[in-house]
């Protein structure tokens, strides 16, 4: 998947905003201002970050190599993919709505009824 697809995809899901707080070359998305991906380029390779169960993380990282731990972020929580890898494109969506739900599971009580209100539950990433 290339850069502009993966940013049209993460911008798809209920209520995304992208931001930039690191600077114009850091792609943040949020949710209820909470971050769920981090898309940027380093040493010229597309590459984003992604939330993730800590046991999933690891198994992720077993099968792909272009799925490694979360650069400049919480190596248990975050994952990094590198979009010129060998990770599959229905993959690395799967990937994106696990990061969303992990986020919006950790969404205030309120929040969460807001988006419930407006969205579908498949929409919500919701299990």
């Amino acid at each position: 998947m290339n850069f502009q697809t993966l940013r049209t995809y993460l911008l798809s899901k209920p209520e995304a905003l992208e931001d930039f707080p690191f600077g114009p070359d850091a792609y943040v998305y949020k949710v209820q201002d909470k971050m769920f991906a981090l898309l940027y380029e380093k040493d010229g390779k597309a590459r984003i970050n992604l939330k993730c169960d800590p046991q999933q993380a690891v198994e992720l990282r077993d099968v792909f190599s272009a799925v490694i731990a979360g650069y400049h972020m919480n190596k248990t929580h975050w994952n990094t993919v590198l979009l010129d890898g060998d990770v599959p494109d229905g993959e690395l969506e799967r990937m994106v709505d696990h990061s969303y739900r992990l986020i919006f599971q950790k969404l205030t009580r309120a929040q969460k009824r807001y988006l419930s209100t407006r969205y579908s539950d498949k929409e919500l990433c919701a299990e």
